[in-house]
């Protein structure tokens, strides 16, 4: 069960930023799009995003990853917690593609059964009880059906600062409750939940504040890094896929 009060501390912490929250969260510099554009391809690919699916992005926010998911014709439905951040994501997206924005809970889902062929997020599951909202999530996908999520890296020495030290937490925009976690934890989470064909991955060396002129070259030398052994372990993110049995 929720903890009394982690749930309005988070609607109160994003109606205070929901003006600026792009920013918070590092999507708008051009390092940050790069990021968020690669973070697009990776859910169309892994949720299978296409005309005749149906897909759920969890915890949409301001509409980032939704504008994306739209434009690949499938069914989208985006739920988040937050009615100011929704205001925001119905803003961007308007009437793109087929999309529907649904206030709820991540751990208490508005939705029946089996209703999705996919469901995706970026940055939500660190928010949440892993538990309780895998397996939300679980019950929601139809059978055969697929995750894609991104979450931050809790081994990557910034992450790790930005959530360990009280005084950081304002500094970076992590809201009181919220705690980044291995990939460890999450494969365990996964496999607790039922679901098959984990894979957890770290991914993502590039920095939110690398120039634009160097957006290119870093992006290449990461990608190299991501596929040494030890060393990616640290990536700032971690890239988490499996599939309901």
């Amino acid at each position: 069960m929720s903890r009394p009060g982690r749930l309005e501390r988070e609607i109160d912490f994003h109606r205070q930023i929901a003006d600026r929250a792009e920013i918070v969260w590092n999507w708008d510099s051009p390092s940050g799009r790069r990021r968020a554009a690669r973070r697009s391809e990776i859910f169309a690919r892994e949720g299978g995003l296409r005309p005749g699916q149906r897909a759920l992005e969890v915890g949409c926010g301001t509409g980032v990853f939704l504008e994306a998911a739209a434009t690949t014709g499938a069914d989208i439905v985006a739920l988040d917690l937050s009615a100011d951040l929704l205001a925001q994501a119905r803003a961007r997206v308007g009437a793109a593609g087929k999309v529907r924005l649904s206030l709820g809970n991540a751990e208490q889902m508005p939705f029946r059964e089996s209703s999705f062929d996919a469901v995706y997020g970026s940055s939500i599951l660190h928010h949440l009880n892993i538990d309780a909202a895998l397996a939300e999530v679980r019950r929601v996908l139809r059978p055969g059906g697929r995750i894609a999520f991104a979450e931050p890296n809790i081994l990557n020495p910034q992450v790790a600062i930005m959530f360990h030290l009280g005084l950081t937490k304002k500094y970076f925009g992590v809201s009181p409750d919220e705690m980044a976690f291995s990939r460890f934890r999450a494969a365990r989470a996964l496999r607790s939940a039922g679901f098959t064909e984990v894979s957890v991955k770290p991914f993502d060396f590039l920095h939110p504040a690398t120039p634009a002129r160097a957006i290119g070259a870093v992006a290449r030398v990461g990608r190299a890094l991501e596929t040494i052994p030890l060393f990616r372990e640290i990536a700032g993110s971690m890239l988490i896929t499996a599939r309901k049995p």
